[in-house]
């Protein structure tokens, strides 16, 4: 496939590193996925790379990230760990998802990493400019076999609305949701309800920002079975970081 007018012109090509931050599942004690972070070759923060990035060079941006993503998971032993691969896309950036997917399947094929590992997780915190265009690449990912996430769900644009529209496999409570969660009833019963929401809608809901114990008390205490944070892990750069749980006896160290 020769793919579209955006697949052909890449533009000059960035300069970009990835940590990997493990998404825990807190019940088996072990990393369920890594999500790849994008950052300056030298550890830059991401505020640093995103702020280069424009209308005209989005695209290659996000067909880089991919590309970088996937590289630097296999070279950190990602593999070997069993876990999947979470993997930040711009859904203004796809002009179409069958054509803008062939460099993300190339380079998995070249570096051995199974495509069926691949999550593909954008932010509510984008606006999106066209709901019907997301939508298609969600269902057209969903049928290539690979997972979709929405980040950062209860702060961005468009909240349930965006939701009732479309449903990805994973829902990312953001971390203003679980911040003192365990000092804050009206949180609690938000996020309770949400949960409750997503089950009947066989959506996974993993808890971002987990930073103290009473926090992670309280998502378990409410079933929450996949939590990412810095009480958990913070990011890795370029390499797979081990995780420790409140109570474990010794870290659980993958790659």
């Amino acid at each position: 496939m020769s793919g579209c007018e955006g697949c052909r012109k890449l533009g000059a090509p960035f300069d970009l590193a990835m940590a990997f931050q493990p998404i825990v599942d807190v019940e088996r004690g072990r990393a369920w996925a890594y999500e790849a972070l994008v950052r300056g070759p030298n550890g830059e923060s991401a505020g640093q790379v995103l702020g280069a990035v424009t209308p005209e060079n989005r695209y290659a941006f996000d067909q880089q990230c991919r590309v970088t993503a996937i590289t630097q998971a296999v070279a950190a032993g990602i593999v070997a760990t069993g876990a999947r691969l979470s993997i930040n896309f711009l859904p203004n950036a796809v002009y179409s998802p069958v054509a803008c997917i062939q460099l993300t399947l190339k380079t998995a094929a070249a570096v051995g990493f199974p495509t069926e590992r691949l999550i593909f997780e954008f932010t509510e915190n984008e606006e999106v400019a066209d709901p019907a265009h997301l939508a298609n690449i969600i269902e057209t990912y969903r049928r290539m076999g690979f997972a979709t996430a929405l980040d950062d769900f209860g702060a961005g644009h468009a909240g349930l609305s965006l939701l009732a529209r479309l449903q990805t496999d994973i829902i990312k409570l953001d971390m203003e949701l679980v911040r003192n969660i365990d000092a804050s009833l009206p949180r609690r019963m938000i996020v309770e309800g949400l949960i409750r929401m997503l089950r009947r809608m066989n959506i996974t809901v993993v808890a971002e920002g987990v930073e103290t114990v009473a926090e992670y008390d309280v998502l378990r205490d409410l079933g929450v079975r996949y939590m990412q944070g810095y009480l958990i892990a913070r990011p890795g750069f370029r390499h797979l970081p081990a995780h420790v749980l409140p109570g474990a006896q010794s870290e659980r160290r993958f790659g």
